[in-house]
């Protein structure tokens, strides 16, 4: 089988490494800090993550992709050569790694492009690009080259990708740019309507993966929330219920219901039928949001299955994808 040396989730939020014989050996935030005037790099990864909203003028704190695409190019190959020659140090193969990086589903092939140029500029002796929701299957176990549907919805930062799949290949998909970031953005407008309560991303998102909530709990939970009062600007504290948190995310979370259910309208029937037999498979960060799987199966009737290790699918599978890209260009060159 043809060995991937290190696989890729190049996440909105977070990029995950995965290197042969190693498995997962770096999950880190995507976020970069650097001086205004001389660009040099301050911090990559956490570190810089815990500068965000607490730095002064000369220093910008960045997320250099969004909606899993590279908004700033330069940043994203300075992030992304940190993490692999991080990488590298923890490998039990010698020279320049063969690299699979996985990407939305709905990217351009000039976005395409520019994430295959940054990754060959850590020093890749060749680079895959594989889809996310193709990565998540295999990296969930999934049997892919099987004749048979496979329905798999991936929830990450910037974009859920959603995908049927069958026989190595997507028989029917889609990518919306609504996931995780949209939930901590709908919790600040929440706060601020309802409480008057000005939070920043980073209390957001913990409020959010601590109470987080698209369907109401039997038992509710709740949480302080620290932050400034929109009317006099001192600090307040305020307890937030994970049943308010439902409303809060009512609109996102129907978005992506309706994705959901707008690709199983458009796929073949006999792959629906499958589907309903071996069921939806979540991954990703936005699948851990309590209820998630409980909705899409209230809304679909199709039960619901959240991957293990959720947030290390799509790298897993990049690493482990070597057999289905020899298939691939098998088929192209057949093509050609």
């Amino acid at each position: 089988m043809y060995n991937i040396d290190i696989g890729i989730d190049l996440g909105t939020a977070n990029v995950l490494v995965y290197v042969r014989d190693r498995g997962i050996v770096i999950n880190q935030p995507a976020v970069v800090a650097y001086e205004v005037s001389s660009k040099n790099i301050i911090a990559v990864g956490s570190k810089a993550k815990r500068m965000l909203g607490k730095t002064p003028e000369d220093i910008e704190v960045v997320r250099p992709i969004k909606h899993g695409v590279i908004s700033d190019y330069t940043l994203t190959e300075r992030m992304l050569k940190a993490f692999v020659k991080n990488a590298m140090q923890k490998r039990k193969f010698w020279g320049r790694p063969t690299i699979c990086v996985c990407v939305p589903s709905g990217i351009t092939e000039v976005e395409r492009r520019a994430v295959e140029d940054a990754v060959y500029r850590t020093g890749a002796r060749q680079v895959f690009i594989l889809e996310e929701p193709m990565a998540a299957a295999i990296g969930a176990g999934v049997d892919i080259m099987e004749t048979y549907g496979h329905m798999v919805v991936d929830i990450g930062a910037g974009t859920t990708d959603i995908a049927v799949i069958s026989a190595g290949g997507v028989a029917e998909g889609r990518s919306v740019k609504v996931a995780g970031d949209d939930f901590n953005d709908a919790l600040i407008r929440y706060l601020r309507r309802r409480h008057s309560l000005h939070v920043g991303e980073l209390t957001a998102e913990s409020t959010k993966m601590e109470i987080g909530s698209v369907y109401t709990r039997e038992e509710d939970d709740e949480m302080e929330v620290k932050g400034k009062n929109l009317i006099n600007g001192l600090p307040i504290k305020v307890r937030v219920t994970a049943n308010e948190t439902v409303e809060a995310f009512k609109e996102v979370s129907e978005q992506i219901v309706d994705a959901v259910y707008n690709v199983l309208e458009d796929a073949p029937p006999e792959l629906v039928a499958d589907i309903a037999k071996t069921g939806i498979l979540l991954t990703g960060g936005g699948s851990l949001i309590y209820g998630m799987d409980k909705l899409i199966e209230e809304k679909t009737g199709i039960k619901v299955f959240v991957s293990e290790n959720a947030l290390e699918t799509v790298a897993t599978g990049a690493g482990n994808a070597g057999e289905y890209i020899v298939m691939k260009q098998e088929e192209n060159r057949e093509q050609d």
